[in-house]
């Protein structure tokens, strides 16, 4: 499955605009993380990552009771994708149970929730332009647990950590590739 038929497959399952700005933002995050890693030595499939981004959360609209095993079982069903992205897809429900092994499963983890931190601060900016958030301010949403609270904060911190980068520097990663996305 290429980006085009899974952004397609995303938008057939995903009415919302808010939450197909999320996968978008995931999508972004993923991509950024593909490169960086390949950067320090690893080949990571840059269209897979973003393609795993892009449909982590197709069925949470239609289907949020079964999310993300519904989505999964169509993914398998319907599509070529590889079993990595599958298992990341359900990894990155922590009530899944299926733990994340792969590097491609630790990054959807540490970024999925971690996006909807950083729109959710951009959004309250008179502009509400991204490229204006700075990891300063980030920080300090972040602490605030009132702020955009259904940001699970343990899942941000869990993420950075499975991913064995340290939290702040994290952050940043995500911010730099959604000011640059814009």
């Amino acid at each position: 499955m290429n980006r085009a038929d899974a952004h397609a497959l995303m938008l057939q399952h995903t009415p919302s605009p808010s939450l197909q700005r999320h996968m978008l933002n995931v999508e972004t995050a993923m991509r950024w993380y593909a490169r960086h890693w390949t950067a320090q030595g690893w080949q990571e499939d840059e269209e897979l990552y973003a393609v795993t981004g892009l449909l982590h959360d197709f069925d949470y609209e239609l289907h949020p009771a079964e999310h993300p095993a519904w989505g999964v079982a169509y993914l398998r069903a319907n599509t070529d994708l590889p079993e990595d992205v599958l298992s990341a897809v359900m990894g990155h429900a922590s009530y899944s149970g299926v733990k994340r092994e792969t590097r491609l499963a630790k990054t959807l983890f540490a970024v999925d929730e971690l996006t909807g931190l950083v729109q959710a601060s951009a959004l309250v900016r008179p502009d509400q332009d991204v490229k204006g958030v700075e990891l300063s301010s980030l920080k300090k949403k972040f602490g605030n647990r009132a702020f955009a609270a259904g940001v699970n904060r343990e899942e941000v911190e869990q993420g950075a950590l499975e991913l064995g980068v340290p939290l702040d520097e994290h952050m940043q990663n995500v911010l730099a590739a959604m000011q640059q996305n814009v």
